[in-house]
């Protein structure tokens, strides 16, 4: 599955352009949170903690809690024991946003554009999200480990995150997996995140569902990255060359249509396999075609939260 063209190899190893300056890049999209978060920082998510906000919780004794700004006259007068009641309410809270990102050998492939490259405006515009709901950002990047130079522990750092973050347009590593991703959850927080998890997946099944298993204390949102020139767009008739960027096995096939048909029929089979395992875990995959599409990952939360 982690195979493609030969000539996809030689477009892997060309040099990136920069797009963080483009116009229109890395539009932040709207996200919600489906549970309170207990920070005690001021943010735009229901929290559990005592403060100013919306979110009303009931009545307490005035002398547990003196503000008579918040007097409750009418649970005052039922009072029984004839004590001023006052109006508690939830404070709104921030929620820790993570930005996971496979940078595999699998993600140097390119169709129309570089898996990575995709992957980086993604991880951007989460950042760009998360700075503008007031939240705290992290960003953890893994191949064969969890790579030091590309992990950001979470804070509002807006800048750091987006330099740090770019410099992955100039990482073009070939021939190493995706192992690291196993120990990823050891680097996120005990508090309840949301991690946007940013990969093309292409990775037994059994490895996604022992991170899952890891991640089962935050809310995961899988991004699948996959390109139709991976198996939609393979030749119909004459020899080809299938090369693994991750190992750099290849292997020479006689394409003909029923080989490609068996090429689509793989990837559908691993789409519906991949859909089951998230929804086990409750984290419904958003699969990304292409180019990114603020509006995609606006509509995800509205349809999934």
């Amino acid at each position: 599955m982690r195979a493609t063209l030969k000539n996809a190899w030689k477009k892997a190893e060309q040099k990136t352009p920069r797009y963080d300056e483009e116009a229109g890049y890395a539009r932040p999209f709207e996200y919600v949170v489906g549970w309170k978060s207990d920070s005690i920082q001021l943010g735009d998510h229901p929290g559990t903690q005592r403060g100013i906000g919306s979110d009303y919780r009931g009545t307490i004794n005035l002398v547990d809690y003196p503000d008579a700004r918040r007097m409750d006259l009418r649970q005052t007068i039922r009072d029984p024991f004839e004590q001023v009641q006052v109006r508690q309410f939830n404070q709104d809270s921030t929620t820790p946003i993570y930005a996971v990102c496979d940078l595999s050998g699998s993600m140097q492939f390119r169709g129309r554009q570089r898996k990575l490259d995709t992957a980086v405006e993604i991880a951007t515009a989460v950042a760009n999200s998360a700075y503008n709901m007031g939240d705290l950002f992290g960003f953890i990047g893994y191949n064969q480990q969890v790579l030091e130079d590309f992990t950001l522990p979470l804070s509002r750092n807006y800048h750091q995150s987006k330099q740090t973050i770019a410099l992955l347009h100039e990482y073009h590593s070939l021939r190493i997996g995706m192992e690291g991703v196993t120990d990823m959850p050891n680097f996120l927080g005990q508090t309840r995140a949301l991690v946007f998890w940013i990969s093309d997946f292409h990775m037994p099944m059994q490895v996604i569902e022992k991170t899952l298993l890891a991640m089962s204390a935050h809310k995961v949102v899988p991004i699948v990255l996959w390109d139709d020139e991976e198996y939609k767009k393979l030749p119909k008739f004459g020899f080809g060359t299938m090369i693994d960027l991750e190992t750099g096995r290849n292997r020479t096939l006689f394409f003909r249509s029923e080989v490609k048909a068996k090429f689509i029929h793989a990837f559908h089979a691993r789409r519906q396999a991949l859909e089951a395992l998230f929804m086990r875990y409750e984290s419904p995959a958003l699969f990304m075609h292409g180019d990114y599409r603020p509006e995609l990952m606006t509509h995800y939360f509205e349809q999934a939260m």
